[in-house]
């Protein structure tokens, strides 16, 4: 049995707002076509998808995010009409401290310097995350989306 591979689907109003925020956040790039094709567009015409159903599309609007070293997963942003109205059930962990290397003072100040780059990146901080008495500190934040995730 092979293991399969894995994407992450993250709904979404507008992809050409995420894709260059979570390319900055994560060192990720914008998903070429597959197949050699020049365009997403070549490409969805080329398995079939009908020009009806592509009514609208900006044939240079990429959807999706890759790591440039293939590491990590696949990242999609899928366009739905609605927009964003509850928490999130599933959300992204931007572990900076690698696995909470150093003392709590060091880590608090790697996660203070990465909150403020995303923040000029277009990301919104939501609160700290710090138990009284536990080694632990992190800080909840939401993209231009408002897609919560976590930088620890």
């Amino acid at each position: 049995m092979s293991v399969p591979g894995v994407s992450i689907t993250i709904d979404c109003h507008d992809p050409r707002r995420l894709v260059p925020f979570w390319c900055a956040a994560l060192n990720y790039m914008p998903e070429p076509p597959p197949g050699g094709h020049t365009s997403w567009l070549g490409y969805w015409r080329s398995i079939g998808i009908q020009d009806s159903d592509l009514a609208g599309v900006d044939p240079s609007t990429c959807d999706s995010i890759v790591d440039p070293e293939g590491r990590r997963p696949r990242i999609w942003f899928q366009v739905v009409p609605e927009r964003k109205a509850a928490k999130n059930r599933v959300h992204l962990d931007l572990d900076v401290t690698r696995g909470r290397q150093g003392t709590l003072a060091e880590r608090r100040r790697v996660v203070e310097v990465e909150v403020a780059r995303l923040i000029s990146l277009g990301a919104e901080r939501v609160r700290s995350l710090e138990p009284s008495g536990a080694d632990y500190f992190a800080v909840t934040m939401v993209d231009p989306e408002g897609n919560e995730f976590c930088v620890s």
